[in-house]
């Protein structure tokens, strides 16, 4: 059995039985999904979000296998993924405590604590808010997210990591007044929902193309423009962006078309497309 808990868990959680006691855990359910559970509670005067994977069972096990795909059993993947993004300066959750129990892969238990992210918000919350402030703070704004969401983006694939959910919902910054933001000043984004990224020496064309379509797909309702498609492009590639363009152009295409797919599919209209992008 793995237990790792923080010192305030630890004088918390009751010393005996205490897989058991964050196994019960109650408070605000944020996502409830077979046999994963995520919810929001105070525990000893403290905020914190708890992911409980409870048993999958053979039965899905087998389903995800004979569709090419392997199942998330436990959380710990997530607490690896949360380390590695810390260990490369990417802001992310932290980790207050981790458990896993059991031997039998459709039988295993785990949990896994972090630290709610007080005063925060998500993207594209905060990029519907952007909509009424004057057009040159919006534009700030808007430039910023992007190259913070690049350098984001080209660390992960870089490191050979992938989110695989990596939508403008799954980013947060601190919430505050966006008017009044100066020039160059960083948002701060955090990435969040960890739990299916995958970690290898390189990370595959086709998972760094589902990361990048799904982050284009989030934002046709942005505001997207050509020019905002480009400046992206520029901070992920960096010096090469000339050469992705040029060389890269089919892979691009990919990108454009899965992410315009993903939205049609999601909301059965078509996506309102930057001239620029239309022309791939």
């Amino acid at each position: 059995m793995l237990l790792i808990l923080s010192d305030h868990l630890r004088d918390a959680l009751p010393r005996e039985q205490t897989f058991e006691a964050v196994l019960g855990v109650t408070g605000e359910v944020f996502r409830e999904h077979r046999h994963r559970r995520t919810c929001r509670c105070d525990i000893g005067g403290a905020l914190y979000f708890v992911k409980i994977h409870g048993d999958t069972g053979w039965r899905e096990i087998l389903k995800n296998v004979l569709r090419g795909r392997l199942p998330t059993l436990t959380a710990l993947p997530e607490w690896r993924a949360i380390t590695r993004l810390r260990e490369l300066g990417i802001p992310t959750m932290q980790v207050a405590g981790v458990g896993r129990r059991g031997w039998n892969p459709a039988r295993l238990q785990s949990f896994l604590i972090t630290h709610e992210l007080s005063g925060m918000i998500h993207l594209d919350e905060a990029a519907r808010r952007w909509r009424d402030l004057p057009s040159r703070t919006r534009f700030r704004l808007k430039r910023q997210a992007i190259l913070e969401l690049a350098s984001m983006a080209r660390m992960l694939h870089r490191h050979g990591m992938n989110h695989r959910d990596f939508y403008l919902c799954h980013f947060m910054l601190p919430d505050r007044n966006f008017a009044t933001i100066k020039h160059d000043e960083p948002l701060n984004l955090h990435v969040i929902d960890l739990h299916r990224v995958q970690m290898r020496r390189s990370a595959p064309t086709r998972w760094v193309a589902k990361d990048l379509s799904g982050l284009l797909f989030s934002s046709f309702d942005a505001g997207l423009t050509s020019r905002d498609a480009m400046r992206f492009l520029r901070a992920y590639a960096g010096d090469d962006w000339r050469t992705v363009l040029r060389r890269k152009r089919g892979f691009l295409r990919h990108i454009i078309r899965r992410a315009v797919r993903l939205y049609r599919s999601e909301h059965e209209r078509e996506p309102r497309l930057p001239a620029g992008l239309a022309s791939f």
